[in-house]
């Protein structure tokens, strides 16, 4: 049974679930399924990203999340600056239908929300920030595809922010970020979740 939430069609047995939750001091409502990661309660290492995020200059442009689920990074950042646009991506066709359905039970409409295995279906170059919680089950080789594929996918000035676990491979995640941009900085650490941010 492919169950797993990285995977694009994952064999579940439907069990909606629907719950509030506070991100970037906006009151969501989300409707999550089995088979999407963290179905109950965004998980700690989302909400710690966005309070990083929430701290950085972010330089004017679009946003990518990749590897959005159903969706409480990118809406959170979609809703809190609504002038930009927000793309988000995910290989989980189930989660990408959250996204969508999690997007109009908000009343977000500056995003763009389509299925990518990492970037292949990403055809923009010029974002402002990359943003991911990668996915890492789905084995060291997708975490870093993500994190190396960013750099061509960012304009000049462009970060990207990764959340890991340091236990789960923030060091060699850093260490990837590190010689992809020449540079790679811990900008925050929350209970063993480490933000790791490079500039383009």
């Amino acid at each position: 049974m492919t169950n797993y939430y990285f995977t694009k069609n994952p064999d579940v047995i439907h069990d909606e679930k629907e719950w509030t939750f506070e991100l970037l001091n906006n009151e969501f409502k989300f409707t999550t399924d089995n088979g999407v990661f963290s179905k109950k309660t965004v998980d700690f290492g989302s909400r710690v990203l966005l309070n990083a995020f929430a701290q950085q200059e972010i330089i004017a442009g679009s946003i990518l999340d990749v590897g959005c689920g159903y969706g409480p990074i990118g809406l959170a950042i979609a809703k809190d600056q609504p002038e930009r646009q927000i793309d988000m991506t995910d290989v989980n066709e189930l989660a990408l239908e959250l996204a969508k359905k999690n997007a109009e039970i908000n009343k977000i409409t500056n995003v763009s929300i389509f299925e990518s295995a990492a970037y292949d279906n990403v055809t923009k170059t010029d974002y402002a920030t990359i943003v991911t919680n990668p996915p890492i089950r789905a084995g060291k080789n997708v975490v870093h595809d993500i994190l190396s594929g960013a750099f061509d996918h960012l304009k000049v000035g462009g970060q990207l922010f990764a959340v890991l676990q340091k236990k789960q491979g923030a060091g060699s995640a850093q260490k990837k970020m590190a010689d992809v941009f020449g540079n790679c900085e811990i900008i925050l650490k929350d209970k063993g979740y480490y933000i790791l941010m490079s500039v383009k």
